[in-house]
C-alpha cells in the first residue's frame, strides 16, 4: 500500500495511507464488522499505526464503520480516524484534529487514558 506524507504541524509530519484507500469488499453488500478490521490492520502496519478503539455509528444507509488510530510517538503522535460505509466503498483515513466526526474528540483522550492505565500496570 502507497503512503502519503501528510502536514499536521509546520515542522511535523506523518505518513499516511491514502486518503481513500481501495477496498476490496462490494459496494453490493454490507460490510462486516472483521472485514473493516481486517482492512484498517493492514492499512495501520503500513504507517506503524495502533489501533485505539473502533465502532460502528449511525443508523440504516447512514450507518459507518469508524476506528481511531495513532501514529507517531511523544510530541509528534498524531490521531486518525479512519471510516467506512457499511454499504462498502473507499475507506477514508483523515486526522482527528480536521474530522467533523464526533468520534474524532474521543482518540486522544482514549489514548491519554491507555497511556495512564499502562503507566499504572
Amino acid at each position: 500500500m502507497d503512503t502519503q506524507i501528510a502536514a499536521m504541524e509546520p515542522d511535523a509530519a506523518v505518513p499516511l495511507p491514502p486518503a481513500e484507500t481501495p477496498l476490496p469488499i462490494p459496494p453490493s453488500r454490507e460490510v462486516t464488522d472483521e472485514e473493516f478490521a481486517e482492512v484498517v490492520r493492514g492499512a495501520l502496519e503500513a504507517v506503524g499505526g495502533t489501533l485505539l478503539f473502533k465502532a460502528r455509528i449511525g443508523a440504516d444507509e447512514s450507518t459507518q464503520l469508524v476506528a481511531a488510530a495513532s501514529v507517531g510517538a511523544g510530541a509528534a503522535r498524531q490521531f486518525l480516524l479512519l471510516s467506512l460505509p457499511t454499504s462498502g466503498g473507499q475507506l477514508k483515513v483523515e486526522m482527528a484534529a480536521r474530522s467533523s466526526n464526533p468520534l474524532a474528540g474521543i482518540a486522544a483522550s482514549y489514548a491519554g487514558l491507555m497511556d495512564a492505565f499502562q503507566a499504572a500496570a
